[in-house]
């Protein structure tokens, strides 16, 4: 067979390559796994535990829990209109555009030109340096492959996948801080509404009283005095008043901020009672922290940069690549395609760096140390999230004892405030006493809804806590 001068025979090097290339293609330079998360047995403050019969999960709608129809109807809205959570989506979508230019290394590259050249030379042989143009004309195909020996590109995939699943875990992180986030948004706006009809009434109360100690001041049964502190008490009411509903619309238009319109493009009606406030079980086991997309995230940040440790190290040994072209040349296009105008090349190259000042040595150190560095803060994120578990569990337990404590101290000022209305009627009692009775009633019921504010709270970043799902548990 007649070989072009241009062309390469695949000797007995290129067979070695061959075969060392099927020996140690399966090879790693670096296997590594991301650690195992460290959990506790149970939760501290979740109390004793009881051997269950049987298992309710909470749905995946976990607001559904508060029994609210309008925040049901906000945190649908929520997944399409937040801007937040576009962002994360973004970062997600180039996540996996990454992921999938690491794949396509696994295949060989191929490439095709076609060149149509004209040029001159100097002839040497003549003093003048004539020139004598001519015309090129070349078509060609090349191909190359790199062997992944050493495991570099599937380290490289490996780490790409595990960004990948942590951009996907952030997404789902976002979208669950977005949903905690509109809830207590909700609770914030629905506990001023609250107060603010509570101080409603409570104007109402004291403009009559107002008008009733202005009456018995006229008949001179009552004392300036008594006026001029109803009227204090009148008028520092409707001042908080005016305070509370500016913190309501406040909270309506955080509202829409997180659904991604205008504050003008959303008008809530008012609600006459806040949200109630779903059970906590009496086990809750720690393993529900696995179902947390933060630390899903963390943990595969770990294996993407346990992964890089790999592709560090491949780089110590040599780059196998096996490359191949063809074509034709000739000095006329239409004459191009023909067969003393073949070339053609195939053979492997075998490359591998001597001296690089360091270089490998300092990438192989970053990584390790990037890979301790997720490592520290995946522990850490692990701890966070126990420590947020406990002390919204703590507080959901203690919060509901006060809302029982704070409603029996309404009650009985409520009560005192009725008895020490009559009594003043009756002229047995100083408008002092009323005022100081209707301020106890005030800050009561102001007070309960507080801390029915607070435990709405608690229970919803508890929620939040352990991924928006907890298992209610029947006990025998």
């Amino acid at each position: 067979m007649h070989l072009p001068p241009s062309s390469t025979y695949l000797g007995s090097g290129t067979v070695l390559a061959a075969l060392l290339a099927l020996a140690l293609g399966g090879c790693a330079a670096t296997q590594v796994q991301a650690p195992p998360m460290p959990q506790a047995a149970a939760f501290k403050e979740s109390g004793e535990w009881q051997r269950a019969a049987l298992t309710m999960p909470v749905p995946d709608a976990w607001w559904t829990l508060f029994h609210d129809p309008v925040l049901d109807e906000l945190e649908q809205r929520l997944l399409l209109g937040n801007e937040s959570l576009k962002v994360s989506a973004a970062a997600l979508a180039s996540a996996r555009a990454v992921f999938e230019a690491s794949r396509s290394a696994f295949w060989p590259t191929l490439s095709a030109g076609l060149t149509d050249t004209r040029s001159a030379t100097p002839e040497a042989t003549t003093p003048t340096a004539a020139r004598n143009p001519s015309n090129a004309v070349a078509l060609s195909a090349s191909a190359s492959w790199e062997v992944d020996l050493w495991g570099r590109l599937a380290q490289a995939s490996s780490g790409a996948q595990s960004a990948l699943q942590a951009s996907a875990d952030d997404l789902a992180a976002a979208r669950l801080s977005a949903q905690a986030l509109l809830a207590q948004s909700y609770f914030s706006l629905r506990t001023a509404e609250a107060q603010s009809a509570l101080l409603q009434r409570s104007v109402q109360a004291y403009q009559r009283s107002l008008e009733l100690t202005q009456t018995r001041y006229d008949g001179g049964v009552a004392a300036r005095t008594d006026v001029l502190q109803a009227q204090t008490q009148l008028s520092s009411t409707q001042a908080q008043l005016a305070d509370l509903e500016a913190q309501r619309a406040q909270a309506e238009h955080a509202l829409a901020v997180l659904l991604g319109v205008a504050p003008s493009a959303l008008t809530l009606e008012r609600a006459t009672s806040l949200p109630t406030s779903p059970e906590v079980p009496q086990l809750l086991s720690s393993t529900l922290l696995q179902r947390r997309p933060d630390i899903a995230a963390a943990q595969h940040r770990v294996a993407a940069a346990w992964a890089q440790i790999g592709v560090a190290d491949a780089a110590y040994f040599p780059a196998l690549n096996l490359s191949a072209s063809a074509g034709y040349r000739n000095t006329s296009l239409s004459q191009l395609l023909s067969a003393p105008d073949l070339f053609w090349s195939l053979g492997p190259t075998l490359a591998q760096a001597i001296f690089d000042g360091g270089a490998r040595q300092q990438a192989s150190a970053q990584a390790r140390a990037s890979a301790e560095q997720a490592s520290a803060n995946y522990r850490q994120a692990v701890l966070s999230a126990l420590q947020e578990v406990e002390d919204n569990l703590v507080l959901a337990k203690q919060l509901q004892s006060e809302v029982q404590f704070q409603a029996q101290a309404l009650q009985a000022a409520q009560r005192n405030l009725e008895i020490t209305l009559d009594q003043y009627r009756a002229g047995t009692m100083s408008y002092l006493n009323v005022v100081s009775a209707q301020t106890a009633a005030l800050g009561s019921e102001s007070s309960w809804l507080g801390v029915r504010n607070r435990q709405l709270a608690a229970l919803n970043q508890l929620l939040k806590n352990v991924a928006g799902r907890w298992d209610v548990v029947v006990l025998k």
